[in-house]
């Protein structure tokens, strides 16, 4: 028997910003059933089922048939969900009370992968996590993956009520609504709850090839095609979200992409929230637009937004609510609109922000596109530097603290003096002209992340692409 954490560490598949993620080749039937028993152990308590779902990742249904395995044989019952969005799964095993797993690498790349942990409550913490570790588990020699049965309808069913018990009836009727479904787990019942509200829907782009689309570093193909769709089609919306769909990605009547943390706002200003809590990455224009009594910042990662939300109903705040830059919202409290109610659902869900939006431009009559003109003029962007190992990030982190002349000139050397800079998640630096740059490792891939801001969408794109490449060339000059 050994310590899980020993068992991690050897095998090289480990606990990222949400969840373990790790390589597909490294993530063998034994590891998983070994990640499943450590869950049931010290997490699970005396539940006596387990829900089980998954993406449409290749290698999704082999790691959830390993952790079946697992549930079985701890003589649990398996509530087996099939294919469904991640807030799906865990809304029903919060109905159920079961906790749950649930396979997938999210927007990770293709050869990646990886299982989110959750009580019956809402994800698990940073303290379960570490309960995990300390899990004593034996890593077995071969495992025999559960035959997976036919997945509960009641499921999905479940996710279509919530929203469609909440909005009113024909609450988007007349509105023809995009959805770029590549291979997004919730295209199905996303199209399913729009026209069950009234929409015309437009698919497009579907494939069974997955796609790894990242809400928050969105490629450029995507908001290419975005437009070509604007041309070739006429819609209200376009939407879509990321492979597991946790996090949307919005899209206006012209085919461009709203940014997840402007999403995030306006969510939440139709929501008529209280009490905000966002990652220290997200547009600071959640402060500056006085829509909320208090908005906390937090690390990136779910876990740290929900120990935020919960520390703001600790002290008997009324409607809090969490989003991150990807856009994912989450619902820390309940709302009643209309004598109608929507339970609180404290992990990222994509749907709910969509909904919000369309309903917000039909109150207001307006185009989704204009739903931000009253906003503070505050604009992010954000990339990614692939196959950047961690340890480099990191390295690059401190060097840039131990010389502020070399930290000014890499991430933005025309913005002015350096006024304050934030080690909440990484490097966040303000800048004299108001510019903000912010260099991460990523938690879940070998990736250093670039979040920037200014007051124009073409100086926050210039910061990011010009600070990301001075880290190039910072990089090879050192590699050489």
């Amino acid at each position: 028997m050994s310590r899980f954490e020993e068992v991690m560490t050897r095998c090289g598949v480990l606990f990222g910003t949400s969840g373990a993620r790790g390589l597909v080749a490294d993530m063998s039937d034994a590891l998983c059933y070994t990640y499943a028993t450590a869950f049931l152990q010290s997490v699970a308590g005396a539940a006596d089922k387990v829900l089980v779902g998954h993406d449409l990742r290749p290698s999704s249904p082999r790691i959830a048939a390993a952790c079946a395995a697992a549930i079985q044989d701890s003589g649990r019952e398996l509530v087996y969900a099939g294919a469904l969005p991640t807030p799906a799964l865990a809304f029903y095993a919060a109905q159920l009370g079961a906790p749950a797993m649930v396979v997938t690498g999210s927007h990770i790349p293709f050869d990646r992968n990886g299982i989110k942990f959750y009580r019956a409550e809402g994800e698990i913490s940073k303290a379960d996590e570490q309960a995990m570790l300390n899990a004593l588990v034996s890593l077995p020699d071969a495992v025999t993956p559960a035959v997976l049965p036919l997945a509960d309808p009641l499921a999905s069913e479940a996710y279509l009520r919530r929203y469609l018990d909440f909005f009113e009836p024909g609450a988007l009727a007349g509105l023809r609504v995009a959805v770029y479904e590549h291979s997004s787990v919730g295209r199905d019942v996303l199209r399913r709850i729009l026209e069950g509200l009234g929409a015309q829907v437009l698919a497009l782009g579907r494939t069974d090839v997955f796609v790894p689309i990242d809400t928050e570093a969105v490629r450029p193909q995507d908001v290419a095609q975005a437009r070509q769709w604007a041309r070739e089609h006429t819609f209200d919306a376009l939407l879509s979200t990321d492979g597991d769909a946790d996090r949307p990605l919005i899209g206006d009547e012209n085919g461009e992409w709203l940014r997840g943390d402007v999403v995030g706002i306006l969510c939440a200003q139709y929501l008529q929230a209280q009490v905000v809590v966002t990652p220290v990455s997200s547009n600071t224009a959640a402060e500056k637009c006085g829509a909320f009594s208090a908005v906390a910042r937090t690390r990136i990662g779910s876990p740290y937004v929900i120990a935020g939300m919960e520390a703001a109903l600790a002290q008997g705040d009324a409607l809090v609510v969490g989003y991150e830059a990807n856009g994912g919202f989450l619902l820390g409290s309940d709302v009643v609109q209309k004598g109608r109610r929507l339970s609180a659902l404290p992990t990222r869900d994509a749907v709910l922000p969509m909904l919000a939006l369309l309903c917000m431009a039909r109150q207001r009559a307006c185009k989704l596109s204009a739903l931000t003109q009253d906003l503070p003029a505050r604009y992010t962007a954000s990339d990614r530097l692939q196959d950047f190992a961690t340890h480099k990030s990191q390295r690059l982190i401190q060097q840039l603290l131990a010389a502020p002349a070399a930290l000014a000139l890499t991430l933005a050397p025309q913005a002015g003096a350096v006024m304050q800079t934030d080690q909440t998640d990484g490097l966040r630096v303000t800048f004299e002209s108001g510019d903000i740059v912010h260099l991460r490792p990523s938690g879940n891939a070998p990736e250093l992340r670039c979040y920037a801001e200014a007051e124009t969408p073409a100086r926050a794109q210039l910061l990011c692409d010009a600070c990301l490449a001075q880290v190039v060339t910072a990089a090879g000059r050192q590699n050489g």
